[in-house]
């Protein structure tokens, strides 16, 4: 009997060892053709050849980052891929034209004219004019949220939509599977119930058939009757709305988009409905004809772990590498890897006013540890550095040489950067940026000083070194 259970015992042996060399070279091929990053493949052919079950488990959910999405053909034939249609501004005008070659290169998409953006700030301003976009829609009403609660101001959402819907509108809803809650998302539920067709962007309540719980969809869209958009970094939730006084208040910025580049907003919206519901939006209810207004040039950016790889990274790396006279930048979360911080160090180096606003201390412990191991190197090379004091600002905004924009969803981390779904808007309009960089101006609090970093305790500065080591996936 005991040579029975002997031989049972080496043979699964056996079939575990060799599972292992399996999983383990199968790891190693992948990451050795899809891991663009050195020190990233270099870690997980490690991590697998040491635990090589337990590695290519968690390389699966954590490494594995191309989501293939159908290709579709949305955009008008008199787009301008070659960025032709560049603004001029008197003294920077090879600038603003190499920007704006770049980021068409980078997008495959056209800057367009007759941009009209409207700022609102918080819940308060953003929630009441989204609400009545929804009311007076008369065709379509697409809605995409990381983050959708079924509280009081997300509850108004819901019966907005819902009202929409019963009265022949067509209503599509997507939240994120993870942001909107993986187990529990109330009110994706309380939207079904009421007959509102909704969906959630990679989910499964089984573990096992959802293997890139770490793929998010980050974006922040309402279109209504292809006409009107809003767009920026806030969710649908209480805690952004002052006025209710939430126990963890959220500050944030949202915009209104009015203008010929709505079209590419609903692209983006449409792009990932199908790919969450398999369903194809067309026709004129979603793409109506737009005209050409006085306004600004403007263009969406938006940006995955698949076909769109990086686009806002690079987009982002186009404008720093143009700059000329200053960088004025405001994130909630700045964990960017070596060659962004190396590319605004380089900015400041040649004269560029560079200014960061980030905040005081933000909603993850983890982010502001590995922060202040990350962003030495700035303040060594002259980047000025603000923390921004309670509450929380979650706005995600970038102003260079006082005309450029970026707006939108992105944070400044790697997670944002490579492994979410995001949109973003870039936008060339002196105006806007005008007020967005006196907002900026007036969140700043006290600057971060290299003395501050110094003082640390030695077992701050580990712990702080240690959180960084996650850079990839805070």
């Amino acid at each position: 009997m005991t040579d029975i259970w002997f031989d049972l015992l080496h043979a699964r042996a056996d079939v575990t060892l060799a599972l292992g060399l399996v999983f383990a070279i199968c790891v190693t091929i992948h990451s050795l053709l899809r891991k663009r990053d050195v020190a990233s493949a270099v870690g997980w052919i490690g991590l697998v050849w040491f635990a090589p079950i337990l590695g290519a488990a968690v390389y699966v959910v954590f490494g594995v980052n191309r989501v293939r999405r159908r290709a579709r053909q949305l955009r008008p034939q008199d787009d301008d891929p070659d960025g032709r249609s560049v603004p001029t501004v008197p003294g920077m005008e090879s600038e603003l034209d190499a920007l704006g070659r770049g980021i068409s290169r980078i997008t495959a998409r056209a800057l367009l004219s007759g941009t009209r953006v409207q700022t609102y700030h918080n819940g308060d301003q953003a929630y009441p004019p989204m609400l009545d976009a929804i009311a007076t829609a008369r065709h379509s009403i697409g809605l995409s949220s990381y983050i959708f609660r079924d509280d009081i101001w997300g509850g108004r959402f819901i019966a907005a939509l819902a009202e929409a819907s019963g009265r022949g509108v067509a209503v599509r809803v997507l939240i994120d599977g993870i942001g909107g809650g993986w187990l529990r998302s109330p009110a994706y539920r309380r939207l079904r119930r009421a007959g509102v067709p909704a969906a959630r962007f990679m989910h499964s309540p089984l573990p096992w058939r959802m293997p890139f719980i770490n793929l998010r969809s980050h974006k922040k869209i309402l279109v209504v009757d292809g006409t009107v958009g809003f767009t920026g970094g806030m969710n649908i939730a209480d805690e952004n709305v002052m006025a209710t006084r939430p126990a963890v208040p959220v500050q944030d910025l949202h915009f209104r988009i009015d203008g010929p580049v709505v079209r590419q907003l609903v692209e983006a919206f449409a792009q990932d409905w199908q790919f969450a519901a398999g369903e194809d939006l067309a026709g004129d209810a979603w793409f109506p004809a737009l005209s050409h207004g006085t306004g600004a040039l403007a263009r969406i950016i938006d940006s995955g772990p698949d076909e769109d790889l990086e686009k806002v990274e690079f987009a982002v790396l186009q404008a720093v590498a143009c700059a000329r006279t200053s960088i004025a930048v405001m994130t909630p979360y700045f964990l960017p890897d070596e060659r962004l911080i190396t590319a605004l160090s380089l900015a400041a180096m040649r004269g560029v006013a560079v200014h960061l606003v980030l905040p005081e201390a933000s909603n993850h412990v983890l982010v502001d540890w590995a922060t202040r191991a990350n962003i030495g190197p700035l303040l060594a090379d002259g980047v000025r550095i603000w923390r921004s004091p309670p509450p929380f600002h979650h706005a995600k905004l970038m102003v260079v040489d006082g005309e450029w924009c970026l707006i939108g969803s992105c944070n400044w981390d790697i997670r944002s950067f490579r492994l979410n779904f995001e949109l973003c808007m870039e936008v060339y309009d002196s105006a806007l940026a005008a007020a967005l960089t006196g907002l900026m101006q007036q969140s700043r609090g006290k600057p971060l000083m290299q003395a501050e970093l110094d003082g640390r305790a030695l077992p701050v500065r580990l712990r702080d070194a240690a959180a960084r080591l996650m850079l990839p996936y805070l």
